[in-house]
């Protein structure tokens, strides 16, 4: 079990590309510099594009994981 405090939760349950990115996108721009977001998604194309959202916007991807068919993902703000 990963034991990190998230700010925030992003569910993008049911959501395929882009829209758990779009939505990503949004949310990370109301969100303080070095607060935490919790996204849980079911597209398994978030494994490729939340690296590439995070490397190329300058947030740092703390820790990814698999649970069954979720998809998570733990973003600081950079």
């Amino acid at each position: 079990m990963i034991d990190i405090k998230a700010d925030h939760i992003l569910d993008a349950q049911g959501l395929y590309c882009p829209e758990p990115v779009m939505m990503l996108h949004n949310h990370v721009r109301d969100m303080r510099a070095g607060e935490i977001l919790h996204i849980i998604a079911t597209d398994p194309s978030t494994q490729r594009d939340i690296p590439k959202f995070c490397q190329f916007l300058g947030h740092e991807l703390v820790e990814q994981y698999i649970d069954h068919e979720l998809f998570g993902y733990y973003i600081r703000k950079g």
